[in-house]
């Protein structure tokens, strides 16, 4: 009798679905991970202006009202998937730095992020 080395296809779908089970788990972990680094990038590049900001303030005795008058730019990877702006009022002065999360990106359904002057930042649990 000749015996055939091999698998049988019962033990190859057996494999596919387990497969598929832990890739099901996986993915959306994966996905979870992606959101929290890019928000992460966006609240670095935030206390970066807020940094800048207390320094033109120093400067000019006012509050800049564009990331570009404090003459710094926004990353690639943060201004792709976060709009960011900046928010100066005269009196009291203050500002607050606010990221929201473009449409049509995988942070869509993250929240808006803000910092004022004082150093509050919202929303607490996502800081």
């Amino acid at each position: 009798m000749n015996r055939q080395r091999g698998f049988t296809l019962i033990e190859l779908m057996v494999v596919v679905a387990i497969i598929g089970i832990l890739a099901s788990v996986a993915y959306p972990a994966y996905g979870n991970y992606v959101v929290k680094g890019n928000r992460s990038a966006a609240q670095s590049h935030m206390l970066e202006l807020a940094q800048g900001e207390a320094q033109y303030f120093a400067d000019n005795r006012e509050y800049a009202a564009t990331v570009e008058a404090l003459s710094m730019t926004t990353p690639e990877a943060v201004s792709l998937k976060y709009d960011i702006t900046i928010e100066a009022s005269e009196g009291p002065p203050g500002f607050i730095i606010t990221a929201t999360p473009k449409a049509g990106t995988n942070q869509a359904s993250d929240s808006v992020l803000t910092i004022n002057q004082s150093g509050t930042k919202t929303p607490a649990d996502k800081w």
